[in-house]
Formats: structure tokens, sequence, C-alpha cells
């Protein structure tokens, strides 16, 4: 699922009474209803301030809810975008980033606190590796500082990797290990060689099959494993794999409506247009009948799916149809909606042989929003139409 920012892996550490205040926290925050999400774990830590992963959990939702308002786990999940390192910075409030790094800095001084007083606490251990993954992932995700992103990496392999020498058995603790193999091994070279510095070789391969096993085996970390599974199957083009993961999911967690989107990609890229405008169809539907967390989705997501489905499948006029739909939003459109639709809109003029409109389309990407990818992909066009490879 979700790119889920790819170096997270949180898990709710059983707390007595408070496990209720945890369960309810992450059912919301699979719901995508974060303002929630963050009320119960602040409830959580007020009644017990002295557990990192509490601190973990809090950070966790105000990262994911600053990359939902800013379109980033839509542009992961839903867009097809295939690059870890081209995605634009996100620009939180200084307050907000104030905010997820203390709770961070909580969970690692906590965490190393317990360490102190029993080396081998390998829930220590655990909490303090989710901290410093969660803080390599917001300096990749939203500062783009890759050097720090790398080196709070490293720490959280480190004591991930000790955990798995104290407990051989502890398969939760290798999804970290397997999604920094997947990373490292995705990345171009000269990033690659940073990783060679640090220890980390990378082998795609190797992370998937970690990962999978800890999909099939893991106690705690199975379903954020399973999430992970569904975007690296996505990546990798073997989106087929990924369907039951996904229809499993929206089962959980029927508030999701991203999960309803991706099925509907997937279908869509496992060679199966007319299901995955089903599945689009069936979130048209939902959101219609003002299904519970729905009505958040605007239309111009569902039109823009549409379009992007049936512009794959060659059914032009339809797609063109609706990526009209979606620009005549103006300003209610999100950029990366936006910028995509009137990307889509070029090629097809220019597989139409409407060239005059094709450049028009193209430059009016552009200056939607000038530093998306689509609008460097616009630039491309204006001097040499758009073919289908």
């Amino acid at each position: 699922m979700l790119r889920l920012a790819l170096l997270l892996a949180l898990v709710a550490a059983p707390l007595g009474g408070q496990q209720t205040l945890i369960d309810q926290g992450f059912n919301h925050f699979y719901n995508l209803d974060y303002d929630q999400a963050i009320a119960d774990f602040e409830k959580a830590i007020a009644q017990n301030p002295n557990v990192p992963d509490l601190h973990n959990h809090l950070a966790q939702s105000l990262i994911f809810r600053e990359m939902f308002r800013n379109g980033a786990l839509e542009s992961e999940l839903v867009s097809g975008s295939n690059s870890f390192l081209r995605r634009p910075k996100l620009n939180p409030a200084p307050e907000t980033e104030k905010r997820i790094l203390e709770e961070i800095g909580k969970a690692m001084s906590l965490a190393d606190a317990q360490l102190k007083r029993n080396p081998k606490d390998t829930a220590a251990m655990y909490a303090g590796g989710i901290a410093y993954g969660l803080r390599s992932d917001y300096f990749w995700v939203v500062k783009k500082a890759w050097h720090d992103a790398l080196r709070d990496a490293t720490a959280a392999r480190k004591l991930h990797n000790r955990i798995s020498e104290l407990e051989p058995n502890n398969v939760d603790a290798r999804l970290v290990q397997g999604l920094h193999d997947y990373i490292m091994g995705s990345l171009p070279l000269g990033y690659k060689m940073l990783g060679f510095l640090i220890g980390i070789r990378g082998d795609k391969e190797k992370g998937i099959r970690t990962v999978q096993d800890v999909a099939r085996n893991g106690r705690l970390n199975r379903l954020d494993a399973e999430i992970f599974l569904c975007a690296l199957y996505r990546r990798e083009g073997q989106s087929k794999l990924a369907v039951p993961l996904v229809q499993d999911l929206i089962r959980r967690y029927p508030r999701n409506y991203l999960l309803r989107m991706e099925l509907g990609q997937m279908y869509s890229q496992a060679g199966d247009g007319v299901r995955g405008l089903q599945a689009l169809e069936e979130v048209a539907r939902l959101k219609a009948g003002h299904a519970p967390g729905f009505d958040r989705l605007p239309w111009e997501k569902i039109y823009y799916q549409q379009g992007s489905i049936q512009f794959w499948y060659n059914d032009l006029d339809r797609s063109l149809e609706n990526m009209k739909k979606v620009v005549s939003a103006g300003e209610d459109v999100d950029l990366s909606t936006g910028v995509q639709a009137y990307l889509r809109m070029g090629q097809i003029y220019d597989m139409k042989h409407r060239r005059a409109e094709a450049i028009e389309a193209y430059r009016k990407a552009i200056a939607y929003a000038p530093q998306a990818e689509a609008a460097q992909e616009s630039r491309k066009y204006l001097d040499t139409p758009y073919r289908r490879m």
C-alpha cells in the first residue's frame, strides 16, 4: 500500500489498559483519520509518558498527516510514480516539524535510558530503531536531506540487527532490514555509493523476500509487511500479486479510499482494464452515497484515475473527457492531479494529431506546477510530439 514511508514499521506494544487506545489509534491511522489517531496516541501518552513506542506512534501519525495533506500518499499509491528521488519537498509548518522531531527525540531518549539499565532489552532496541527509522524517513521524504537520512537509517538497522542476534526467531525485527535492502538496491549508482560507505549494499530481491517472510510469519509487523509488499509489487510490475493483499486491507479499513483507488490501478497494470474501471465505479458509488470517509475524496481524483486507465487502454475520447473535468475544477484540484491531467491531455491530443492543442496543454502543465515531474515531462513534448512506445 501507500508508500507508507518506506522506512517505517511501527507496532503497538502491549500496554495493558492502554491497548484499547492504541488499537483505536491505529484503526484511525489506517483509515486515514489522522486527527483522531493523533488524539488517541496523545491520550495514551498522557496516561504513560515513559513508553517510547507511544511517542513513535504519535510522530508517525503527525508525519503521515502531512503527507496526506500534501498528496504525497496519493502520488505514491495512486499516480504510479516510481521514483524514490524526484518527489518535491513537503513544507510542514514550523510548529509541526518541531513537534514531530520532539516526539522522535523523546522516543530515542526513553529507549536509550532503558538500554542503559539493560543493554539486552530488545523492546527498547526495537523502539529506538523505529525512532531512528522515523527520523530517517522524515529527512528523506520531507527535508530531502539524503546524508542525514542514511545516517539514521544505519542506526536503525544496527539496532534491529542486534535484535536478530539476540532473538534469531524474531521475524518482526527483520522488516527494517528488508526495506533498507530493497531501497538501497533500487537507487541509482551515485546514491548506492553512499549506502556502500555506511555498510548497506542493497539487494532488491533479498529485500522483497525478507518482507514476504515478515508478512507470512510476523506477529506484530505482519500487517505493515503486507502493506509494504503492495508497494513493492507495484513498483516491480507485479501488481497481480498485490491484488489479494489490497482486497484484504479494504475489508479491514473500509474508510481508506486510497486502497480502493489503488485496487483500480493494480487491476489496470495487471492487464485488466475492465476490472480497473469497475473498482473506480465502486469508489464513485461510495462517494455518491456519502459512505464514511469518502466525502473527503474530491470527484476530480476519481475522474483522473478513470481517465488514466482509459488513456492506457486507448479509450482516448473518454479519457480526454475525464481529464477536462479535472482541470475545469480550477484551484479546487491539488497540484499533483492538475499537472498530470494537463500532461495526459497533451499526450492525447498528440495521439490524435492535434498538435496545437497538445502544445497548449503541455504549456498549461508547466505553468500549473513548474517543478513537478509531469511538468518536466511536458517540456520534452514541446519540441517532440508524444508517441506511445
